[in-house]
């Protein structure tokens, strides 16, 4: 079950964090992975390293934010096969409120997180018409539909993503083509504790526990158990599954008081 064997996989910002996880997890399931990242060092690493255990995978160094570089190598990328899987992991975060959010802040995570995935999606769509097969995992997050302090523009930006994760599913069904979106809480990544290491420096381990304990599970996800659902949602298992926002959040959306 759950094989990827055959299979062409693009994952943005899959050199790190949660984009690792899924990275390593479909490599070795037998996807042929693509690996989407600024930083060329770390996506040159990553991808060896699943070389090197056997898998496929390929770093290209793309910036999502310029839409001819998306275009470029996604196309690349479909003339030599199959283009059957999009993850759009790539993001960024931002601490603030409507009042301290400035604007060039505000444009920033709009262009990424939003502009962004846009243009990966509206890139790999005409592949996968042509095919009429694909499956499209954006990552959205609890903070889409829960309110949280401070975080007025991430919010925003992830409340989007599961709106075009609804359109997209909606206007591609006729031509096989699904669309979900996976809604993690605070995943235990290395973003975490460079945020942890620059805004509590000496209190590290105590914040880190505070942020943990807003779980009701009582700790922050493994980038693995995000990597283990994305897996499901992109296989053929889940084929009668499209325009569904899956929250992985160890009950911080309703079991919190």
């Amino acid at each position: 079950m759950f094989s990827l064997k055959g299979k062409t996989a693009i994952i943005t910002g899959g050199a790190s964090g949660i984009g690792l996880a899924i990275s390593r997890i479909f490599a070795k399931q037998g996807a042929e992975v693509h690996i989407f990242e600024i930083n060329m060092e770390l996506a040159n690493k990553e991808a060896d390293l699943i070389n090197n255990e056997g898998g496929r995978a390929f770093a290209h160094q793309v910036d999502i934010t310029h839409v001819s570089q998306v275009d470029d190598v996604i196309a690349s990328i479909a003339a030599s096969g199959n283009l059957d899987i999009l993850i759009n992991n790539a993001g960024i975060a931002h601490v603030g409120n409507a009042e301290t959010t400035s604007p060039e802040d505000m444009d920033r995570i709009l262009n990424v997180n939003v502009k962004g995935t846009f243009n990966c999606i509206h890139s790999v769509l005409p592949f996968m018409k042509e095919k009429k097969q694909g499956v499209i995992l954006n990552m959205a997050s609890v903070a889409a539909t829960t309110g949280i302090p401070d975080r007025f523009a991430y919010s925003t930006s992830k409340g989007a993503i599961v709106a075009m994760t609804l359109s997209v599913a909606k206007d591609y069904l006729t031509h096989g083509i699904r669309c979900n979106c996976i809604s993690p809480a605070r995943v235990h990544t290395p973003f975490v504790d460079g945020f942890l290491k620059k805004n509590y420096a000496g209190h590290e381990e105590e914040m880190f526990a505070k942020l943990a304990a807003t779980q009701p599970i009582g700790r922050m996800a493994k980038p693995d158990e995000i990597g283990a659902l994305a897996l499901y949602l992109c296989s053929d298992e889940a084929s009668f599954i499209t325009g569904s926002d899956y929250p992985i959040d160890g009950g911080f959306q309703r079991l919190n008081n």
